[in-house]
C-alpha cells in the first residue's frame, strides 16, 4: 500500500469517528473538583465563593463592583430594572425609549419591555456585526434614554466612541458582553466601558460555570439597588444596622447563583488567558487550512475584527459568499449529519421573530439590511479550549467547504 493509500484510509477512519460540538470537554478535572468540594462542605447557596469570585472577577478585568447572577440573561434583567428604579439617580420612566441591535439575543431585548421602556430595533454593521456610533446617531431622538450594546461572538464597535456620545447626551449605555469576555479593547477590557454591562457563563461560553453570569457597575449605590434586586428586594446583604431581619426596600427577583457556579466559574477564569489563546490559534488555523485547500473558491467571508482590538474568540462566524445561495438548510442538515454542530449568528434578524410582533416592537425593515443579510449568510461553529490537531481541521474544513454541493 502507497503512503498516499495508508494516508485516505487514515482520513476515512477519522472521519468514522468525527465529531466538532460548539465545545467539548467544557469542564476539567479541576472544575469538577472545586464544585465536589462545595457540594462536600453542604453550602450548596450563595456564600463566600460567590463573593470570592465576585472580588476576583472584578480586580481582573478592572471593574469598580461586580455581582454575581444566576444568567447572563439576568444580569441584563437587572441593568434596565436598575435603569428604571426610583432609588437612582435620573431613573428611566415607562415610555421612555431604548435602542437595541436588531442582531441580538432575546434576553438582550425583553428586559427592555419588561422594564417598561420602549425599545427600537436598530441596524448593524455589516463587517464586524454590532452597532455603530453612525447608526446611533441616525435613529436617536429626544425620547432616546438607553442604548443596549451587543459585542458579538468576541468582536465590537468603537465601544469608546459611543460610550462618549452616550455620556455627552446623558444617556444610558447598557453593555451585554456576555460573549466577549475576555476580549480588550484599547487595553481596556470588554465589560467595563457601559453603565451597566453583563457576562455569560453558560455552557460554550469563554468561561463556564454550566449556569451563572456577572454584572459589573460603577457606583456603590448602583451596586446595592443591584443587591436588592438580586434578592427579593432584601437589604440585609449590605444594611448592617438594621437589625430588622426582613427588610424590603425595593421590588426584586431570585437571580442568586449557587455555591458549585460560583466555584467552578472562578476555577476557570483564573485560566481565560490560556483558553483565550488556544481559541485564537484554532480560529486562525481553521481559516488558513480553508484558504489553502484545494476546494477553497471564496465560499465564505469572515468578520473584521475591529481595530485596537484584542479578541477572545467566543465562535468563528461564517458568512456564505455564493450567489443567490438558497439550500441554507440543507446545507446545515449535512453539517448535523457529519456531527458539525452550527449556530446562527446570536438569533439572527431578531425583527423576524413572532414575539416581536405579540408586543408592537418598534422597527423599520428596510432600515435592517445588515441584520438580515447577517440572518440569510451568517453562521457559527464553535472554538475548542484545546488545541486541534491538523488532521481534525481538515476534515472539518473539508465538510464546510463542500457548500458548493448545496448550490
Amino acid at each position: 500500500m502507497t503512503n498516499l493509500s495508508i494516508k485516505k484510509v487514515l482520513l476515512n477512519k477519522s472521519k468514522k469517528f468525527f465529531n466538532f460540538p460548539l465545545l467539548p470537554d467544557g469542564f476539567s478535572k479541576q472544575d469538577i473538583s472545586q464544585a465536589i468540594k462545595v457540594v462536600k462542605s453542604k453550602q450548596l447557596t450563595m456564600s463566600k465563593m460567590t463573593k470570592k469570585f465576585e472580588n476576583y472577577f472584578a480586580k481582573k478585568i478592572g471593574a469598580k463592583y461586580a455581582l454575581m447572577v444566576n444568567s447572563g440573561s439576568s444580569a441584563n434583567l437587572l441593568s434596565l430594572f436598575c435603569v428604571t428604579n426610583p432609588l437612582k439617580n435620573n431613573y428611566l420612566k415607562r415610555g421612555d425609549e431604548c435602542l437595541v441591535p436588531a442582531l441580538c439575543w432575546s434576553t438582550s431585548l425583553w428586559p427592555v419591555i419588561q422594564s417598561g421602556l420602549k425599545p427600537v430595533l436598530i441596524d448593524v454593521n455589516r463587517e464586524n456585526f454590532c452597532i455603530d456610533l453612525e447608526t446611533i446617531k441616525r435613529n436617536i431622538n429626544k425620547k432616546t434614554k438607553a442604548i443596549v450594546i451587543v459585542n458579538v461572538l468576541g468582536n465590537c464597535s468603537e465601544i469608546d466612541k459611543i460610550k462618549k456620545f452616550a455620556n455627552k447626551k446623558k444617556i444610558f449605555l447598557i453593555e451585554d458582553n456576555c460573549e466577549s469576555l475576555g476580549s480588550i479593547y484599547k487595553k481596556k477590557y470588554l465589560g467595563t466601558y457601559g453603565d451597566f454591562s453583563s457576562f455569560s457563563f453558560y455552557f460554550s461560553h469563554q468561561v463556564t460555570s454550566g449556569e451563572g453570569g456577572m454584572i459589573v457597575c460603577k457606583s456603590k449605590k448602583d451596586y446595592n439597588i443591584l443587591k436588592a434586586l438580586r434578592a427579593h428586594g432584601w437589604d440585609r446583604d449590605f444594611n448592617k444596622k438594621n437589625i430588622k431581619n426582613f427588610n424590603f426596600i425595593n421590588q426584586g427577583f431570585n437571580l442568586r447563583p449557587l455555591e458549585i457556579s460560583a466555584a467552578i466559574g472562578l476555577n476557570q477564569f483564573k485560566r481565560l488567558n490560556k483558553m483565550k489563546k488556544i481559541r485564537a490559534i484554532n480560529n486562525i488555523n481553521i481559516i488558513k487550512i480553508m484558504k489553502n485547500s484545494k476546494q477553497w473558491e471564496d465560499q465564505f467571508k469572515f468578520f473584521n475584527v475591529s481595530k485596537n482590538l484584542d479578541p477572545s474568540w467566543f465562535g468563528l462566524p461564517l458568512i456564505i459568499n455564493l450567489k443567490n445561495f438558497k439550500n441554507k438548510k440543507k446545507y446545515f442538515e449535512y453539517l448535523s449529519k457529519n456531527k458539525i454542530e452550527v449556530r446562527p449568528i446570536i438569533s439572527g434578524n431578531f425583527a423576524n421573530q413572532p414575539a416581536v410582533k405579540l408586543f408592537n416592537i418598534k422597527y423599520d425593515k428596510k432600515n435592517l439590511k445588515n441584520a438580515q443579510y447577517i440572518e440569510d449568510n451568517g453562521f457559527f461553529i464553535g472554538l475548542p479550549t484545546i488545541k486541534l490537531n491538523m488532521n481534525k481541521i481538515k476534515i472539518l474544513t473539508n465538510f464546510l467547504l463542500n457548500i458548493n454541493k448545496f448550490k
